[in-house]
């Protein structure tokens, strides 16, 4: 018997390059509640969090929400409904992850598909962007105890990132210092999207008690899914994507699921929106049985 989902909405640009992010979640949640149903599932609807319109600090306000955001996760999971976060730019993460391990006794493995490390600490940013600090936050680094966001619910060898090809030295030299294995793209060109996924999935599964996946959509290659705040060329593609993190992903030991960094008027043509449920889909419920309309859909000929 399927575990109920839970749809959350981390409806927040302050953190990211665009902040039309902010709506992803009220273009995509409709749309992957369909697409769940379709699957046989019924999904419940969460909280939509969302920052006040009085708010001008946005490390505070970012601070805010991922509390709240991790509150939402933990109560879904102890209903024993499985989360689901549409964002928001990926500073989100801090509360996805923080809420899914206040829920559990053992270790939590994160699998961490994303063009970016996410890895710098407000003393490190070349941009000062609170969505390329997540994964050092989930880690315990962080340099500024004024952001309260360093959560510290990770061990670095249960995280695997992959289809990473744009950061910055500092980044690199934290997770190496960490020990946090990345995959980057030229690897996953050498060996192959299955090989490496299935790496990164074993890494977040090993000696874990669950494991999460967060995808940022710019992991995608952009002329697959454009509708990004910060694309980065050669990136992976969408549907063997799909159809690896179907077969991969799933199963009693998923905790939880994140799509991050959806902008919606960088897609005018839906194509970004329809991977991103695509994605997401597949990793709540497995391989998709109607195949033609993944193709379709990645190649932007889907209604």
């Amino acid at each position: 018997m399927q575990r109920q989902v839970e749809l959350i909405g981390a409806a927040w640009g302050l953190g990211g390059a665009h902040p039309a992010c902010a709506d992803a979640p009220a273009h995509l949640m409709p749309l992957l509640e369909a697409r769940l149903r379709d699957c046989g599932m019924a999904p419940n609807a969460g909280p939509v969090l969302a920052p006040s319109a009085r708010e001008r600090r946005r490390q505070h306000a970012v601070s805010r929400l991922c509390q709240n955001l991790a509150g939402a996760v933990a109560q879904a999971r102890r209903g024993d409904r499985l989360p689901c976060v549409i964002g928001g730019d990926h500073s989100c993460a801090a509360g996805t992850w923080a809420g899914v391990a206040r829920t559990m006794q053992g270790s939590l493995g994160l699998v961490w598909i994303d063009a970016h490390m996410d890895a710098h600490t407000p003393g490190t940013s070349h941009t000062g962007r609170l969505h390329g600090m997540p994964l050092a936050w989930l880690l315990g680094e962080n340099d500024d105890a004024l952001y309260g966001l360093s959560a510290g619910v990770l061990e670095p060898s249960h995280v695997c990132l992959i289809g990473v090809r744009s950061f910055e030295p500092e980044e690199a030299e934290r997770l190496q210092r960490l020990g946090v294995r990345v995959i980057h793209m030229d690897e996953v060109q050498r060996r192959g999207l299955d090989a490496t996924l299935e790496e990164a999935f074993a890494i977040a599964a090993d000696g874990t008690e669950m494991y999460g996946i967060s995808i940022d959509l710019d992991a995608v290659t952009p002329t697959e899914a454009p509708g990004v705040g910060t694309p980065v060329n050669d990136g992976l593609p969408a549907l063997d994507l799909v159809r690896t993190v179907g077969e991969l992903g799933g199963g009693d030991r998923l905790a939880g699921v994140e799509i991050v960094e959806y902008v919606p008027p960088l897609d005018p043509d839906g194509r970004t929106a329809r991977v991103a449920v695509d994605l997401a889909a597949a990793a709540l419920c497995g391989p998709y049985q109607k195949p033609q309309v993944v193709a379709e859909a990645v190649e932007g000929n889907h209604p």
